[in-house]
């Protein structure tokens, strides 16, 4: 068997609709917008948003979208603090699970991240069984509270 590094890849003309089929499991789809929303959301909000294909080979196994300098309601009368940047959403197929797709998409924003000069990485959540909460806390997340829409707001310090 030849493993194939996964890599992340710009969406284009070529696969939109490729991207918009992908599907996440069933149980994990009230957690995780269709990546079509995702694409629209992108549209939308070009200065914040940066998504991406996850493929490996010639396959998309999955999709990620980050965000970059975004203002949060979950920081609302803090004074002074800084924008943030972070993972908006992850989505691998639900056929490619648990081959380590989501820990490099992860890593990969990070890196993104720290290349645009970011030291901490924000993610979102909604709790339940199936969710992604575990997934999250086991890469370093740690929870700070609740934001406006009820989702958990977790944060990675990127320094170390």
């Amino acid at each position: 068997m030849t493993a194939v590094s996964p890599r992340l890849e710009k969406v284009t003309a070529d696969t939109v609709l490729d991207a918009c089929r992908l599907e996440v499991a069933p149980a994990q789809r009230k957690f995780v917008s269709p990546v079509a929303q995702s694409l629209a959301e992108a549209y939308v909000h070009p200065d914040v948003a940066w998504p991406r294909l996850i493929c490996d080979g010639d396959r998309i196994v999955g999709f990620v979208m980050a965000f970059f300098d975004a203002t949060f309601d979950y920081d609302a009368g803090v004074p002074d603090v800084p924008k943030r940047s972070g993972l908006w959403r992850l989505a691998i197929a639900a056929g490619e699970q648990g081959r380590g797709y989501g820990r490099f998409a992860v890593g990969a924003v990070n890196e993104e991240i720290r290349r645009r000069g970011g030291t901490v990485s924000t993610v979102t959540w909604h709790t339940g069984e199936g969710g992604p909460e575990e997934f999250y806390l086991k890469l370093g997340y740690r929870k700070r509270g609740l934001t406006d829409d009820g989702e958990y707001l977790g944060d990675m310090d990127l320094t170390g």
